[in-house]
């Protein structure tokens, strides 16, 4: 099985790299970090670089796809025709057809998403119907057909775990599981916006704002 992770200026590493560790695990799996050219990319960290192995031109069947998102780079991830023209090319054969955070609006701009729940970072759950989908902003996994879309970050992870459920079985997601030994025990009980309160939402708005 062959999964592409796809990286582009200013993604967003955890988004990457969360479902990264857990798809690898798979058995008969190969990773690729897919761009349009093999070398090093700066995440929206301006600090942090992942590495892309391969090529769009050269990972054209994909079994399973993983579009990251990011807190700067999506609009022109959106706008990248090479790259929106490689997803909708592949999609056409894969498996799965992933996002994860700000990601679902880049399937959106490929076309992907017309008439498809779908759900995304809180901050942007108002900017899916502009691309065609149904927003489900209290999802943090969201399957529709073969494309399944995660909430914000830390949501690919779990959106891994499940992908590795639907495509080897639960024991073998289970095994994965408990070998990155994923057992979310938060100090704090404010990762979504129905659970922050006001002056902690109204904070993290400010912080999107600045970084806009």
């Amino acid at each position: 099985m062959q999964v592409a992770v796809v990286l582009y200026e200013g993604v967003t590493a955890l988004d990457a790299v969360g479902p990264y560790e857990v798809l690898r695990s798979m058995p008969d799996t190969s990773i690729r970090m897919v761009g349009p050219a093999v070398g090093p990319v700066m995440t929206d960290s301006g600090v942090l670089t992942l590495g892309v192995s391969h090529t769009y031109a050269s990972t054209m069947t994909p079994d399973v796809v993983v579009v990251p998102g990011s807190e700067r780079g999506t609009l022109a991830a959106m706008n990248d025709p090479e790259l929106l023209g490689w997803l909708t090319a592949v999609h056409a054969t894969t498996r799965w057809t992933t996002s994860v955070c700000s990601g679902s609006l880049i399937l959106g701009a490929a076309g992907l998403l017309q008439g498809v729940p779908a759900t995304t970072h809180w901050i942007a759950q108002d900017l899916l119907p502009q691309v065609g989908a149904i927003p489900s902003p209290q999802s943090r996994i969201v399957h529709s057909g073969k494309i399944a879309t995660a909430a914000g970050v830390s949501a690919g992870i779990d959106l891994a775990l499940w992908l590795a459920g639907e495509l080897c079985g639960r024991e073998a997601a289970e095994v994965i599981q408990l070998a990155i030994e994923y057992d979310p025990q938060p100090p704090f009980d404010a990762g979504h916006p129905s659970k922050a309160s006001a002056e902690v939402l109204a904070a993290a708005r400010e912080r999107f704002a600045r970084s806009a």
